[in-house]
């Protein structure tokens, strides 16, 4: 529900890139955002990239000053707002990559594959990866964001004491919300983003992840 309440788990996720030997050395802004904010922050980015309709995250690579939540809102009676405080944080560039915004006040696990969704943009764009077609870049992002899902639903699925308890899905609810999004991925008929997953998806489980990535990066394309 604010920026300051999402840190945690945006560095869950880079701590996901670190295990899959895809350290984002960079430090780079998380801020959750309004509607508004983030509709805006589409409209200044010049960098071609693929929106879908109805977005929800954004890798930024144009300096801007952006609204961000700083505190979350009280819900009163009538489900009103109130008590949020938003104010602007200006955004310098320091590298390819200048923050990842997100849409405030959705589920943990949703946040979750969306920042998990903009890092790989963010790793693509630092590692040189460059002028994809928007259904191998969108597809092999949404990987990525499939692959941090499964991971966190299989963790809730574990009763072994070794399984990271604060990561795993709290109650049965959540697990099976985990399951819809990881539904919702991988039968998207949107496509860029629903055929781009199944043919990255196809290619990792065939080449794995790194070999994957090497032949998008000399082909553009997919194995």
């Amino acid at each position: 529900m604010d920026t300051g309440e999402c840190q945690p788990l945006y560095h869950e996720i880079r701590d996901f890139f670190e295990g899959m030997q895809m350290k984002i050395k960079q430090e780079i802004p998380m801020l959750l955002v309004e509607r508004q904010a983030l509709n805006e922050a589409v409209e200044s980015e010049r960098d071609g990239q693929h929106h879908m309709p109805e977005t929800r995250g954004l890798c930024l690579s144009e300096e801007q000053t952006v609204n961000t939540i700083f505190k979350r809102p009280r819900i009163v009676a009538g489900n009103r707002f109130i008590d949020m405080r938003i104010g602007p944080t200006k955004l310098t560039r320091h590298c390819e990559v200048t923050a990842i915004l997100v849409l405030y006040g959705l589920p943990r696990l949703l946040t979750g594959s969306i920042l998990a969704h903009e890092l790989m943009h963010a790793w693509l764009r630092l590692n040189g990866f460059r002028n994809l077609l928007p259904e191998v870049e969108e597809g092999i992002c949404q990987v990525i964001a499939h692959m941090w899902l499964e991971s966190e639903v299989m963790a809730g699925s574990s009763n072994s004491s070794s399984s990271k308890k604060s990561k795993a899905p709290r109650t049965p609810a959540d697990k099976k919300l985990g399951e819809f999004f990881l539904h919702q991925i991988a039968n998207d008929s949107s496509p860029i983003y629903g055929s781009g997953f199944r043919a990255g998806h196809s290619s990792m489980m065939q080449y794995g992840l790194k070999r994957t990535l090497d032949h998008i990066k000399y082909t553009g394309r997919f194995p």
